[in-house]
């Protein structure tokens, strides 16, 4: 190697920020590249997700079976092998179904607020389009949910609504036998004829006998449907990049390449080479491939350090320099300055190679993918790259508690600032990977709700929660936002609310979801906060003819209106304003005193607190809101108005 083997970075003991200013930087950072890679991944359950994806669908067989089940039974359960696109249909034939009434979300696959119940019926609304996907289930959650069905689906079809649930392969042997008559089973759809979509909504339409010519005949079927979507993408982005004189044939040859299956190559270099050193290299020009030399050594140097590797005795003029290490790996420092294989794809292959058959050092490997993390010179591209690369091998060897300590670890108090961005992304590809999605979810609820939970990582929570898993789970990522608005201070907490109240103002259901949740939370009188989040997000006008929602709204009042005057005056002006529209008065008002609950003191305080607002602003219109008010009031503590004696 070209420097010595001495000191290494193997942990951070302060922060390098010296104060709010850089490190807000680098939440911004964070959640600009957390968007980024959210607009890569159209796989949400966001409706401009779901059209993406409906634009591009091709029906797997069996499909027409299922919408015929959930069209009699208002439930199909959904099977089929991995990689054959069941959570893609499911999605479709929800999305299929007519959207003028309810919504479509998903059922939470965590503990949550409800660890009891393993389906929840307060969950279903009327005309709801619903998906359960139980592709990664355990026994246990897989059981509990066949025993729950039942009473679930009987409640179903009162409030009209379809539930679509994704079954796990897997454990096809303890599906219940009354289920069976519900269960529609899909196949792949034609792989080349998705390929084939995907290219023309990209504006590519290949000739069919370039297509099959290429080698793609026997290819396509090899891959899972989400491949061969990124094929797609990467023909786009070769074309996109391709000088005028290119065609088709080039951009798919190109695109082929970096699919090239490298293992046997890296494994027989690796066997002929058992120098420790040189292994070292090989490992870092692969986590780090496209960066600097120096950043290449340094990674190499960490490594060997993070592993206890004894230092090379030989005096450094009488070693090799890095051009030469790096050529003897089949590596060299391009015209660009930075380091890449000469053999496409073959970087991918260490990588794969060094997790899969090195598994009694997949610690050390994340501690020293830490390590080399730490150093703040790496660069934002550089870094981003990198922890695509590691989080996709964690999650790929089934290690996705790595990515968890890692993301706790980055954003703790003595942790450098620059971190933050890594830790968000990180967390954001374990909770869109498909396997260990749930995982992270869990994990995430886990910290919201821990009074242990540091401020660094309730801010990257804050933005994982709204930027990433708001799009899939919009439901779960409600249910961590509050627990993070009620527990975080300062900062983290300003932007836990303000994350919280915009996701609840973006869908009916969920501001009628966090509605409730706020009405129980004043009830229990546990979270002061939560008053101030009512205060913060009631509308006087929106969904009040619901009864629901007026009940809501009713038991948040009634909290509110007994804690002091001048801490829910303000809000009320604006509740009195509304009233003064005909069109809102009598439901704003019957609210209002409805709260009051006939209690002389607190009707005594609104009443008091109205006519206030009516002198700010004199006019018709509020004295006639007032005395309404006063009418109500009066009628709910049973005083009954009486004409003046003639």
């Amino acid at each position: 190697m070209t420097e010595t083997f001495g000191s290494y970075v193997r942990e951070a003991h302060g922060s390098v920020n010296s104060g709010d200013g850089p490190q807000f930087n680098f939440y911004y950072a964070a959640e600009a590249r957390l968007r980024e890679q959210a607009s890569r991944r159209p796989r949400a359950i966001a409706k401009e997700d779901r059209d993406h994806l409906a634009a591009r669908f091709v029906p797997p067989r069996g499909m027409q079976h299922a919408r015929n089940r959930l069209d009699e039974t208002n439930t199909v359960l959904i099977d089929g092998l991995p990689g054959s696109g069941r959570r893609t249909a499911a999605l479709m034939l929800l999305h299929d179904l007519s959207d003028a009434k309810g919504s479509l979300h998903e059922l939470p696959d965590t503990s949550d607020d409800t660890a009891t119940l393993a389906l929840d019926t307060g969950e279903i609304g009327d005309g709801d389009r619903l998906l359960l996907d139980l592709s990664e289930a355990d026994e246990s959650r897989y059981i509990a949910v066949q025993s729950a069905l039942s009473d679930f689906r009987d409640s179903l079809v009162r409030h009209g609504a379809h539930l679509v649930v994704v079954l796990p392969h897997r454990l096809g042997y303890l599906l219940q036998g009354e289920l069976k008559r519900l269960t529609a089973e899909i196949g792949r759809p034609s792989a080349q004829r998705v390929l084939i979509t995907h290219l023309r909504h990209e504006g590519i339409d290949p000739p069919r006998s370039e297509l099959d010519g290429s080698g793609l005949t026997s290819y396509l079927p090899q891959l899972p449907m989400r491949d061969i979507v990124g094929l797609a993408h990467r023909i786009r982005r070769r074309r996109d990049a391709s000088p005028a004189d290119r065609g088709f044939s080039d951009w798919l040859a190109e695109s082929l390449v970096d699919q090239r299956d490298q293992t046997a190559r890296v494994a027989a270099d690796l066997a002929s080479q058992r120098d420790g050193r040189h292994r070292a290299l090989l490992l870092s020009v692969a986590l780090f491939h496209g960066a600097t030399p120096e950043t290449v050594l340094r990674g190499a140097n960490t490594l060997l350090g993070v592993l206890s590797h004894p230092p090379d005795p030989t005096p450094r003029l009488d070693r090799a320099d890095l051009h030469s290490e790096l050529s003897d790996i089949g590596a060299e420092a391009q015209p660009d300055g930075r380091v890449r294989f000469r053999t496409v794809a073959y970087d991918r292959a260490v990588r794969d190679h060094f997790w899969t058959f090195l598994p009694d050092i997949r610690r050390q490997l994340r501690d020293w993918f830490d390590a080399c993390l730490v150093e703040p010179s790496l660069a934002q591209s550089d870094r981003k790259e990198a922890v695509t690369r590691f989080a996709a091998q964690s999650l790929r060897t089934a290690r996705p508690e790595d990515l968890s300590w890692l993301a706790h670890r980055w954003t703790s108090d003595r942790a450098p600032a620059h971190l933050v961005p890594d830790a968000a992304q990180l967390l954001a590809l374990g909770l869109d990977d498909e396997q260990h999605g749930r995982h992270f979810r869990q994990q995430i609820y886990d910290w919201s709700t821990s009074t242990e939970t540091g401020a660094g990582l309730r801010r990257v929570l804050v933005l994982v929660c709204s930027q990433t898993m708001a799009r899939s789970h919009p439901d779960q990522a409600l249910v961590r936002l509050h627990h993070l608005a009620r527990r975080s201070n300062g900062v983290a907490g300003a932007r836990a609310r303000q994350a919280l109240l915009d996701l609840a103002r973006s869908d009916h259901r969920l501001y009628r979801r966090l509605l409730d949740r706020l009405a129980a939370g004043i009830a229990q009188g546990q979270w002061t906060e939560d008053r101030a989040l009512f205060l913060e997000l009631a509308d006087p006008v929106r969904l009040m003819g619901y009864r629901s929602v007026r009940e809501s709204l009713i038991s948040c009042w009634y909290g509110v209106l007994r804690r002091p005057v001048e801490s829910w005056a303000a809000p009320l002006a604006r509740w009195l304003t509304a009233g003064e529209d005909l069109r809102h008065r009598d439901l704003v008002l019957r609210v209002l005193t409805a709260a009051c609950d006939a209690d002389v003191r607190v009707s005594g305080c609104l009443y008091s607190a109205a006519l206030r607002w009516q002198y700010v602003g004199p006019g018709a219109s509020r004295a006639e809101t007032v005395s309404v008010l006063l009418r109500k009031i009066n009628t709910a503590q049973g005083i009954e108005s009486y004409p003046l004696a003639v």
